[in-house]
């Protein structure tokens, strides 16, 4: 029996290096988020999809295992390896393009991407999202987007734990 093709979605996934390659040509306004994205959820579906209406593209940056360890989230976070993660957020249609960091923030990254809006979820003040001092000096904008749903990966977890057998 043959294997089947990787899914297409799978060519958005790009290494931080391959970024360069491909920037140049990306469309504008270029719009960029990160985070762990460890158990997608209906709130991350709707953030991204609320992000990627800001622009015209989206990069999404996800913290790599030893980032998210990094984070303080528990010692068995994240639940899913940044390859299976990477996979799950290329697959929707909001995001134009994966790739990821190691450092503590995204900092580095952002500054290679150049995003034109920056952006984060509502629990983030402007002020204190890493590039935005940055983004708004190269004359870009910076956004927070309040939640729709009342969900976090934490709390599902934290249900999953309490009604396992």
């Amino acid at each position: 029996m043959s294997a089947l093709p990787a899914p297409d979605f799978e060519q958005k996934i790009l290494a931080p290096e391959q970024l360069d390659k491909i920037l140049p040509e990306l469309p504008r306004p270029l719009v960029f988020t990160n985070g762990c994205f460890d158990i997608l959820h209906c709130g991350h579906a709707a953030y991204l999809a609320q992000a990627r209406a800001l622009g015209a593209c989206l990069v999404l940056a996800l913290n790599t295992d030893a980032s998210v360890r990094r984070q303080g989230k528990g010692d068995d976070r994240p639940v899913n390896p940044l390859a299976h993660r990477a996979a799950l957020v290329a697959a929707l249609q909001s995001v134009d393009w994966v790739t990821w960091f190691d450092e503590d923030t995204p900092a580095a990254l952002i500054e290679r991407v150049r995003p034109d809006v920056l952006v984060k979820g509502g629990d983030w003040a402007v002020e204190r999202i890493v590039g935005a001092a940055q983004t708004l000096a190269r004359g870009g904008s910076v956004r927070a987007i309040p939640f729709i749903y009342d969900t976090s990966t934490t709390r599902l977890l934290a249900k999953i734990r309490h009604t396992a057998p």
